[in-house]
């Protein structure tokens, strides 16, 4: 917590506004859009609820196809599933671990033949860092499908100068406990469709029609923000550049102090955009390194440091078994060697140095020992 967040909570405390509208709301919603450069913003329960509103706007339904990305959390595809469609999973590429073009471009065409595009697709950003979107503007223009941008991981960067996240049609955004500013829980809406988030408000309240009795001529959902939390946020947003500012500080130290070890590779930064670093992420050569990602994660947690996998993606899920996945290419999977050989690093706003540097030393230290067993070995036979 940045420490100011009390004194909007008070103010809501003070002046009764508890529930899922007042003043801290309409303050946030306007905030994010300016900060983003976006025309309307909506305050919603979770960057989940964000997704699926938009998924709605666009009137996706039974048995329609969505395009998304697969290389992400579930959360992405879940609203297409509440909706009763059908996801089609898309690969990543090797530039920005995010959706490929490539791979896009192969499932249009498909679809295209079989006389049944999708209604939406679903962009994500992965750990902040924003995806080609320039050819994934352009594949989905010239066949007039909009796109939901899923910046839930990626506020504060930017692709060419732009906010991440103001690329499609819908941009959403996620306030979750572990985000680069949280609401406790929360996520936002955002586009330049003034009349579509006037919408998305009416069905985040339960659709409640302008009547003087409880009426109801649609299905809604319980997806506001509370007042509370919105004020939270509010206070969050005003130190959203000094989180984005520690993160990529701590990104670099990582990369200053592991880059050169052999077979170490960090995810890459495309040129053009600034991703605000939410986690760093690497890959790990195992026959340059001599370690699996598997083992350096129990050696981690033997030193009570937290480490994880990249996401693994969605079409290897069982939950999404049998679902339509197109690879990068016909004989390479960037997201299956991403979930393979990639790890995520301690990477909180509030790190210190010393415990960075503990990362770092146990890091080193096990692909120093390994590379020596290696040579032992070797020197043996």
């Amino acid at each position: 917590m940045s420490g100011n967040e009390i004194n909007y909570i008070n103010e809501a405390f003070e002046t009764n506004w508890i529930a899922p509208l007042g003043p801290n709301v309409d303050a946030f919603e306007k905030e994010i859009a300016n900060y983003v450069g976006a025309n309307e913003a909506a305050a919603v329960s979770s960057g989940t609820a964000a997704i699926h509103l938009a998924l709605s706007l666009l009137d996706v339904k039974h048995g329609d196809k969505v395009f998304c990305s697969s290389l992400t959390f579930v959360a992405s595809a879940n609203p297409i599933i509440y909706l009763g469609a059908e996801p089609v999973f898309i690969d990543s590429e090797p530039y920005t671990w995010n959706m490929s073009p490539q791979a896009l471009e192969r499932a249009f065409e498909e679809a295209s033949y079989e006389g049944n595009l999708p209604k939406a697709v679903i962009v994500v950003n992965l750990y902040g860092q924003s995806a080609k979107m320039d050819e994934i503007l352009a594949i989905c223009n010239h066949y007039h499908v909009p796109i939901i941008e899923d910046a839930a991981e990626s506020l504060g960067s930017t692709y060419k100068g732009k906010a991440s996240g103001t690329f499609g049609k819908f941009g959403i955004y996620s306030f979750n406990g572990n985000k680069i500013i949280t609401t406790s829980s929360g996520g936002m809406l955002i586009s330049n469709d003034v009349e579509s988030l006037r919408k998305a408000r009416f069905l985040a309240t339960q659709a409640r029609d302008p009547a003087p009795h409880y009426q109801h001529s649609t299905i809604g959902f319980n997806y506001r923000m509370s007042n509370v939390l919105a004020g939270i946020g509010r206070a969050q947003l005003e130190v959203l550049g000094d989180r984005v500012k520690a993160r990529r500080a701590i990104f670099n130290r990582y990369f200053q102090e592991l880059a050169y070890l052999p077979g170490i590779s960090f995810m890459p930064e495309l040129a053009s955009t600034q991703s605000n670093r939410w986690l760093t992420a690497l890959t790990i050569n195992e026959e340059e390194s001599g370690v699996l990602v598997k083992d350096l994660l129990n050696i981690l947690i033997e030193e009570n440091i937290e480490a994880r996998p990249v996401w693994k993606p969605l079409h290897l899920q069982p939950l999404f078994k049998g679902v339509r996945y197109y690879p990068h290419s016909e004989n390479e999977s960037i997201s299956e060697h991403l979930f393979e050989n990639g790890i995520c690093l301690p990477s909180g706003s509030n790190m210190t140095e010393e415990d960075q540097m503990r990362v770092i030393h146990c890091m080193k230290e096990t692909i120093r020992k390994r590379i020596e067993r290696d040579v032992f070995k070797n020197q043996k036979i």
